[in-house]
């Protein structure tokens, strides 16, 4: 009786938001995402993690904006007319990610996802889901609850 169970965890359609940061491409799980914005005013906060940009409001709400870029430790770029701020849910809050850009909404098939290697750009291998093989790329699939442990949210 499992084998049908398999069969249809193997063909499962992944729904990606895909998004740029530098070179690399990335996705996050389409259900996790609230809304795609263009970036606005953006108060610092002292004391916080050097990943966090600050603060947005958002129709009333506070928002933390985290810079991917940052959490990455990847080379500070500018925000230009294509950077976006992807808000979503996690761990019960609602979280910005500063983005270079969002790409589209892609729906890949499970079993073309594989696993992460231990390295891949640079980036630590705990924040990577899997790694989507596309015709003629490679989409990096992101881990949200590893990138930003809510331990870290609830300080």
């Amino acid at each position: 009786m499992s084998e049908p169970t398999t069969m249809k965890q193997e063909n499962e359609l992944l729904q990606l938001v895909t998004f740029g940061i530098g070179d690399e491409e990335f996705g996050i799980d389409i259900l996790k995402v609230q809304e795609i914005i263009r970036t606005m005013a953006i108060t610092k906060v002292p004391n916080s993690p050097p990943y966090v940009e600050g603060v947005i409001n958002l129709r009333g709400k506070v928002i933390p904006v985290i810079d991917l870029r940052s959490r990455f430790n990847m080379d500070y770029h500018p925000h230009d007319n294509q950077t976006r701020i992807i808000v979503i849910e996690l761990h019960g809050m609602i979280i910005g990610f500063v983005v270079d850009g969002v790409s589209e909404v892609l729906r890949i098939q499970s079993n073309t996802v594989e696993p992460p290697p231990p390295v891949v750009s640079g980036i630590e291998s705990e924040y990577i889901k899997g790694v989507g093989k596309l015709d003629d790329r490679l989409l990096i699939l992101l881990d949200l609850d590893k990138l930003i442990p809510v331990e870290e949210l609830t300080r």
